[in-house]
């Protein structure tokens, strides 16, 4: 049995990818607030900024992966905030980092002792793990933690047989940009025209690579930067 843990899947990146194990014979469980609309996927309500919340869901899921012969955990689900260096308040900060760097932790911390040989932990970044843009404090500091997170549990789990990568993927067209943006379709448009094909990601190919990085451990420790060839300042 093969199985896939998606954090966010209910829509976006995480729908496409969750879509993807699934048609590849896994069993694919949810961990969202909100439900994943495909047939075959387990949800597991979640709220990934209560402790309790992730305990409660980890421990579910420790009863379903005793015999699991490959494990794909995927920390997808982020908090992406509209803020500055100059008025993120701390409680801002606390809650975007609760989600995007706190909660892959607890997760792993639980679900590590129980993840057969062969099993990898997928952290979907983004383009700002690596660098910054105006107006996102929170999510890039919490993008950058996530690197870090990522070369951390690739030399820790040396010798365990569980492999590890960063996907970054560039503007992609989900629902969590497009609220970013406000729904700006001229602007949708100008960021689609900033790499070398002239449109935004679709969903699916993140996906895509995602499902390649649990079938290919030889990029252990890689950053994957998934951007269509953006364009640099």
């Amino acid at each position: 049995m093969k199985i896939a843990i998606l954090t966010g899947a209910s829509v976006g990146i995480g729908k496409e990818a969750a879509e993807r194990f699934r048609d590849d014979g896994f069993q694919v469980f949810n961990l969202s607030r909100r439900a994943c609309p495909l047939d075959a996927v387990e949800n597991i309500a979640c709220d990934l900024s209560d402790p309790d919340a992730i305990a409660a869901a980890a421990d579910r899921l420790l009863g379903s992966i005793g015999s699991a012969e490959s494990v794909a955990l995927v920390h997808n689900a982020s908090q992406m905030r509209k803020d500055s260096v100059a008025d993120c308040a701390d409680e801002d900060l606390r809650a975007v980092l609760e989600t995007n760097v706190v909660a892959i932790n607890a997760l792993n911390r639980t679900m590590l002792p129980a993840l057969p040989t062969s099993s990898s932990i997928t952290y979907v970044g983004s383009t700002l793990s690596e660098k910054a843009v105006p107006g996102s404090f929170s999510y890039v500091l919490s993008k950058h933690a996530q690197l870090g997170m990522m070369r951390a549990t690739c030399q820790d789990l040396m010798g365990r047989g569980i492999h590890t990568a960063l996907v970054c993927p560039g503007f992609t067209d989900t629902e969590m940009l497009r609220t970013h943006l406000g729904n700006d379709q001229q602007v949708m448009a100008t960021i689609g025209g900033m790499n070398s094909f002239g449109r935004l990601i679709d969903p699916a190919e993140i996906a895509e690579l995602i499902h390649w990085v649990h079938h290919n451990p030889v990029i252990n420790g890689a950053v994957l930067h998934a951007n269509l060839g953006q364009k640099e300042a």
